[in-house]
């Protein structure tokens, strides 16, 4: 399983998910922080 942690979640979010065997990566580290949710989504 593959998530992307919105940026309202600490990026801590996806250590805590790796330990659980799950694929994750923080918002601000692929996106502009400011962006609006339909970016996100695209």
């Amino acid at each position: 399983m593959k998530v992307l942690v919105d940026v309202n979640l600490l990026p801590a979010w996806t250590d805590l998910l790796a330990e659980h065997h799950v694929e994750a990566m923080h918002w601000t580290s692929v996106g502009d922080p400011r962006a609006a949710d339909a970016e996100l989504m695209r």
